[in-house]
């Protein structure tokens, strides 16, 4: 089951009019990811959400389970000819275990019990899938917590921050205040790392305004 957004024009896209170009499809209802491509000025032509069953296999490694993630979001939203389909997944990984998105607040809790004064990593893998070739990149980004107060996970809980946040918490909002530092890319950690993406995108011709 997919949901699409009405298609958007050549100018809105940061490209010349008639220019030859893929049609650019997001394969991501995020409205994250499509406000982080807009900052390097693309639009996506459409918004597809693939719907799969994104529960890690036994054994499966954090690196290895976004990886999938991306390619089977990727493989979903396939047969659209010349269309480029760019697909992203993020997980929160504290030592070997996966944080995904919590279903109630309880677990929410127990996120940021475990995250809080301690590293974790937070893995993003990108998959732009363009006339029959697959093109990847794995971003990690490691970040510190501070130590949080029964008080702080509390006030935070009921910001309602939380809510469709792989690990229970939103860097680019409240949650911004418990990372202490953080050593890699912080779109990566936003839900797409705009660097590595800008150059797949470039390879297949899609470029920003400002390119």
């Amino acid at each position: 089951m997919t949901h699409a957004s009405p298609d958007a024009g050549p100018a809105a896209l940061g490209r010349p009019l008639g220019q030859d170009r893929p049609t650019l499809i997001l394969g991501s209802a995020s409205p994250r990811r499509q406000d982080l491509l807009a900052q390097i000025g693309i639009r996506p032509d459409r918004i597809l959400a693939a719907e799969i069953d994104e529960t890690p296999h036994r054994g499966e490694s954090p690196p290895a389970y976004v990886r999938r993630m991306a390619r089977e979001k990727s493989a979903a939203l396939a047969g659209h000819g010349r269309d480029a389909v760019l697909c992203a997944d993020t997980a929160v990984v504290a030592g070997r275990r996966i944080l995904g998105k919590p279903a109630d607040s309880h677990e929410a809790a127990q996120y940021l019990r475990l995250l809080s004064g301690r590293r974790h990593r937070v893995l993003t893998a990108v998959a732009l899938a363009h006339g029959g070739r697959l093109r990847e990149r794995l971003v990690e980004t490691t970040i510190r917590f501070r130590p949080l107060s029964a008080a702080e996970i509390e006030a935070y809980l009921a910001s309602g921050e939380w809510q469709g946040k792989a690990g229970g918490y939103a860097i680019q909002g409240r949650a911004a205040a418990f990372a202490l530092w953080m050593q890699g890319s912080y779109t990566g950690v936003v839900g797409l790392p705009l660097a590595e993406t800008a150059v797949l995108l470039a390879a297949i011709g899609i470029r920003g305004d400002a390119a």
